[in-house]
């Protein structure tokens, strides 16, 4: 089979096609054949070397945590599901043409397997941290980079918990964070006082690390009130780093139930092939993104 891997840490450039066995699936998890895997930024920092406790490496390495595609083959005491089912859900070296899954849920109805590929880790980030900020219906919450897969489900779950939200991106997703539900303004030069005119903000996410960790202690009104997942010195403003994942079933069941009651829709910004998944690690990390990314097998 074909397989996304890499042997040395570094840049995009360290990521190989290549050709490798296919995976089985030990006891309580199934392979699937992938017809698509989520694009996430925890891909690329593990493939720089970062290190995230959460994800130890060891070389060489397959790439990708998220996937959406066909049951192929179910591990010993594997129970619910059968070979040709349609599932999602989190596993290992998914940037391949067949993954083993070790968290899955079936695709709700009317999901491609490219959106579906870009819910799992996307939407236990989210609820993730909307837990750890600690923000309750009625109040409001700020997000710094709004307008990306995690961002477009931090909005859309905030507002259906009846939480206020704004959200910062760039002059053209203005009106697509409006169309989830935020209150939005762009970042860059004013931004803090743009954000202080619409209002009280009593919680802050930053998902976009780009280097305003004091801005929103100061907006939110203390560390506490701030977390991040993309600024790894944010410890030094008192602020937690989330980067350990919570409970990814119950993440996926909560997908299928938001899905199901319209109440959450990513889109997928662009898909890319095994072959570009180097150019989709180059885009993940700049960032500017409106929705999801993924890779298509």
């Amino acid at each position: 089979m074909k397989k996304v891997s890499f042997a040395e840490f570094g840049g995009p450039d360290v990521l190989q096609l290549i050709d490798a066995e296919e995976p089985c699936p030990g006891p309580g998890r199934i392979r699937i054949a992938v017809r698509a895997a989520g694009v996430n930024p925890v891909d690329w920092r593990v493939r720089e070397g970062q290190v995230l406790g959460a994800h130890p490496v060891e070389l060489p390495s397959g790439v990708g945590l998220d996937a959406a595609g066909i049951v192929d083959e179910v591990g010993e005491g594997v129970a619910g599901v059968e070979v040709g089912d349609r599932v999602f859900g989190e596993g290992s070296s998914t940037y391949a043409e067949f993954a083993v899954l070790g968290v899955w849920a079936r695709m709700p109805e009317g999901l491609t397997f490219e959106e579906a590929a870009g819910y799992p880790s996307v939407v236990e980030t989210a609820l993730r941290v909307i837990r750890e900020v600690g923000v309750r219906p009625g109040q409001t919450l700020l997000v710094s980079g709004a307008s990306g897969g995690v961002g477009s489900a931090v909005l859309q779950i905030a507002r259906a918990r009846g939480i206020n939200v704004i959200g910062t991106a760039g002059a053209a997703n203005q009106q697509y964070l409006r169309g989830l539900g935020a209150v939005a303004t762009t970042y860059g030069e004013g931004w803090v006082e743009r954000v202080r005119r619409l209002g009280r903000v009593d919680a802050a996410l930053d998902l976009a690390g780009s280097g305003v960790i004091r801005e929103l202690v100061e907006l939110a009104g203390g560390p506490e009130k701030v977390v991040t997942i993309a600024d790894l010195g944010a410890p030094e403003f008192g602020v937690r780093f989330s980067g350990v994942a919570g409970s990814m079933p119950a993440a996926l069941a909560e997908t299928v139930d938001l899905i199901a009651r319209g109440r959450l829709h990513i889109p997928v910004e662009k898909s890319y092939s095994l072959a570009d998944a180097a150019a989709a690690h180059v885009d993940s990390q700049a960032g500017h993104t409106r929705g999801r990314r993924v890779v298509v097998i």
